[in-house]
């Protein structure tokens, strides 16, 4: 007969002892099963006493997650978190150097245990660490293990980021700036600037005043990865914060070495940031982890939206400063200086500008300031085009002179062309969109040039005149080549090009041609069931198909999944878990101390919640915990991720799917749960797949075609390779 479910079977350890064996009912207050234990020992005193895990991570059973504890588990008695914190916090302010140096140590270790942590907070233990370090002398291993220590008692967000001074602030920063300084004190400062900028707009002012690229830089050209990846999440934060107006740049600034953070835009512009971290991060011997990889994608995405300014600015027709790069477009072109006043009377001037407009290539002949009025991609497109005819002139002239020769239906218009290809680079590079949380997708090729996007812009007009005469397309055909053009630059996109001339070549190779071949070749994996009776039978069995998809939802459900805690930074791992139990009719969830390498049993899930009574299930915006993050909110990423499950009145349970595919498993499951429709893209997906192959499988079966019931056996490893094939 197997064992009654609140009893659990452990081994705990006490230090001299030989481990004692003991079976926990889990109904019994934590503190009458530790007398318990200490009777079993003749310890006195059991209330300056606790259970803690005998692990890795040793943090303390509480009556919260005491229903972690699984059979077999190896538990150890200890001093209680409140003694614990108590002692400890006498011990860092002892005297000897060698004491508070072990004692730190402890700190350090102890701090990742949120129960220890609270009762060190308690005793303002906090308050007494940022004296330490703001008074302290030594730059060693006991300022290293301070901050450590500091770093993950604040993790916890127990204690709020605008309560430190700026005596202290200044302090972190001066071991910043420090040219030789130990690398884990450095580390755990960049950290804590990271997390001080992304947690109160009050300490990026501060923070922003105390640091200058110049004391970045040397921290990129080592080769520590880990302090590179902190410098550039440092930048990264800082631009992030940083105002609107902050964020443009002059051309004309100088002495970037001394310039603040907050004029990010000018420093990410400058030659000096870009080419360190090209030669000194993406192009060094060391390969880039994941946690690089999303700072690098950080700072492109930021770099980008630096765009979205001009992006979303609407050319004003009377503004004359606009309107005079409409004439030079014209002037490159086609060698003409303006005109004076008094050169041929205002009728022939007109039908002049007119002519040479539809040369190139405006919708609007007469007045063309009126085709950068849509938004996106406003006075971008018009930038991009002078920054094409300026800095590309003979390509920009070939381009222009050979369209205005064709007839006027071939001819491939280039302002049009320029604005239409400006929006769907924007679109492909999500200019004016935040950083996604878990996207490592960053291209080095826009590393390589100061102004990439700029040469990413003329490389692609390049590439649609070019597929234009390929297709040999007319006006009607404009929409079809730029989504032949869309589908060449996304492919190319894909292999990330290490520079701008690799994706050029990339280009070449992707010509019209090939994409029709490429087109055919997927076409060839797809059936087409467009006839009436294969349409009509695919919709009878639908909802025998819907029924399976339903099925398999729930069935995800009752396996459950790990989600991370909400948490404003990023490298806390805070986890939680939850399921739905084998009968559909509740949903078990609870706190994890790491992220389960499996299923969670249900039992050990201390928090229910019946089917019963969830009211609704809320998406995005309308979740109560995206309202609350202020700095959340605004990250589209997370709103798409984010479900909440409402029950009682005003009760919330609230998610972050780890993926859009969990997500829509568990927004599906719900609803379904609920009685409603299933609507996610992967709902349709899988309806999709499934309904083609229950096709496949129908129209063999029509063919008389018998297929096994059980897959053909794989084929055995040859013993013996030494054999030559006769093609004889």
């Amino acid at each position: 007969m197997p064992p009654p479910a609140d009893i659990v079977k452990v081994a705990i350890e006490w230090p001299g002892a030989f481990p004692k064996l003991m079976e926990i009912d889990q109904k019994k207050p934590l503190l009458a099963i530790i007398k318990e234990v200490c009777e079993g020992w003749s310890l006195a005193n059991p209330e300056t006493l606790a259970l803690q895990n005998a692990d890795a991570t040793n943090f303390y059973i509480t009556e919260k997650n005491r229903n972690n504890i699984k059979n077999g588990s190896i538990l150890r008695l200890t001093t209680s978190a409140a003694q614990m914190a108590l002692q400890l916090h006498e011990r860092i302010q002892s005297s000897s150097m060698d004491i508070k140096l072990e004692a730190l140590k402890d700190l350090a270790n102890s701090s990742r245990d949120i129960t220890f942590a609270q009762e060190f907070i308690n005793l303002d233990g906090i308050s007494l660490l940022t004296q330490m370090v703001e008074s302290g002398t030594d730059f060693g291993e006991l300022l290293s293990f301070t901050l450590t220590a500091f770093v993950e008692l604040m993790d916890h967000g127990i204690v709020s980021w605008d309560t430190f001074s700026l005596a202290f602030i200044k302090k972190i920063a001066s071991f910043v700036c420090k040219s030789a300084m130990d690398t884990a004190v450095l580390q755990r400062s960049l950290a804590i600037l990271e997390s001080m900028v992304l947690n109160s707009q009050d300490l990026y002012q501060k923070v922003a005043q105390e640091i200058t690229i110049g004391q970045l830089i040397p921290h990129l050209q080592g080769t520590d990865q880990d302090i590179q990846t902190y410098t550039i999440a440092v930048i990264n934060a800082l631009f992030l914060k940083a105002p609107e107006e902050k964020r443009q740049f002059d051309e004309d600034s100088v002495n970037i070495l001394d310039c603040p953070l907050t004029e990010m835009a000018h420093i990410l512009a400058q030659k000096q940031l870009r080419s360190i971290i090209l030669s000194n991060v993406i192009r060094s011997n060391k390969p880039i982890n994941d946690e690089m990889a999303h700072q690098l994608y950080v700072l492109q995405v930021l770099t980008f939206n630096l765009l979205e300014d001009r992006m979303m600015t609407k050319m004003d027709p009377q503004d004359q400063a606009q309107r005079d790069i409409i004439f030079e477009l014209r002037r490159i072109a086609f060698d003409v200086e303006c005109e004076s006043n008094n050169s041929g009377s205002i009728e022939k001037r007109k039908s002049m500008y007119t002519r040479d407009y539809k040369k190139l290539g405006f919708i609007n002949h007469v007045n063309p300031a009126v085709d950068f009025t849509q938004i996106p991609p406003g006075m971008l497109a018009l930038d991009n085009m002078l920054y094409f005819a300026r800095h590309h002139q003979d390509a920009y002239i070939r381009i222009v002179l050979e369209n205005s020769s064709r007839e006027d239906k071939h001819e491939c218009p280039f302002g049009r062309s320029s604005i239409e290809l400006t929006k769907m680079l924007c679109e492909i590079l999500r200019v004016g969109e935040l950083p996604s949380e878990n996207c490592h997708d960053f291209h080095p090729m826009f590393f390589t040039h100061d102004r990439s996007f700029e040469e990413f812009f003329c490389i692609c007009i390049q590439l649609l005149n070019k597929t234009w005469k390929e297709m040999r397309a007319t006006s009607e055909d404009f929409n079809k080549v730029m989504q032949v053009v869309k589908e060449q630059i996304t492919r190319a996109l894909t292999i990330k090009p290490n520079s701008l001339d690799q994706f050029k070549s990339r280009l070449q190779n992707l010509s019209y041609t090939e994409i029709l071949k490429l087109r055919q070749s997927e076409r060839m994996n797809q059936e087409d069931f467009q006839s009436r009776p294969i349409l009509e039978l695919r919709e009878k069995i639908q909802p025998e198909i819907m029924e399976l998809i339903k099925q398999q939802r729930l069935n995800r459900l009752c396996e459950g999944t790990c989600f991370r805690k909400i948490s404003s930074r990023r490298r806390q791992d805070k986890f939680w878990y939850c399921r739905l139990s084998p009968n559909h009719k509740v949903l078990h969830y609870g706190d994890l101390e790491e992220s389960p390498q499996g299923e969670v049993a249900h039992e050990s899930l201390q928090d229910k919640l019946p089917v019963a009574d969830i009211k609704a299930v809320v998406t995005g915006k309308d979740c109560p915990h995206m309202k609350e993050k202020g700095a959340l909110k605004q990250n589209k990423e997370l709103l798409e991720l984010a479900f909440s499950v409402l029950y009682e009145s005003d009760e919330y349970l609230n998610f972050i799917a780890p993926d859009k595919h969990e997500y829509c498993v568990w927004t599906d499951g719900l609803n379904a749960l609920l009685g409603k429709e299933m609507t996610s893209e992967f709902t349709r997906s899988d309806m999709d797949t499934l309904l083609n192959m229950e096709m496949k499988l129908r129209l063999l079966d029509l063919e008389n075609i018998q297929i096994p019931e059980v897959p053909p056996p794989i084929p055995k490893e040859p013993s013996n390779y030494d054999f030559v094939y006769d093609c004889n």
